[in-house]
């Protein structure tokens, strides 16, 4: 069978920033826990000493990858491609906006929007997107 998990690819500002985005995710979603990361190592190709290698995580029991690419890529996160979060109080849809908000983008400030009571779009200071819902 298949496996399918999210990758996230850390690359040209935010590379080296793999382990920080992974450790608040983890500390702000419940059920979230980091499950391994390999670093880079001195002289290695690929990548920078220290940066990550590879990681997994999971956010709410769904897996997450990532890492850190030091290569020049012409691109980065988009928020075509956003992690959504089904929140079942307004008080962990606020929590998690002030978290993942702090030095980000609000694309769209928590509001009823008519097809939800509360629910908002950012972008978090690494460039990753995510859709807050109060379910």
């Amino acid at each position: 069978m298949q496996r399918v998990s999210t990758f996230l690819m850390f690359s040209g500002d935010m590379c080296g920033k793999a382990k920080e985005a992974i450790d608040l995710y983890t500390s702000l979603i419940a059920g979230s826990e980091i499950k391994s990361i390999e670093y880079f190592e001195a002289d290695e190709g690929g990548g920078n000493e220290g940066d990550v290698k590879h990681a997994v995580f999971t956010l709410g029991g769904q897996e997450y990858l990532a890492f850190d690419s030091a290569m020049g890529h012409k691109f980065s996160f988009t928020p075509s491609i956003s992690i959504y979060v089904s929140c079942e109080t307004e008080e962990e849809l606020d929590r998690l906006f002030k978290g993942l908000s702090q030095d980000g983008a609000i694309m769209m400030p928590p509001d009823n929007y008519g097809f939800s009571r509360k629910f908002t779009w950012i972008a978090d200071k690494y460039g990753v997107s995510w859709q807050l819902n109060l379910a």
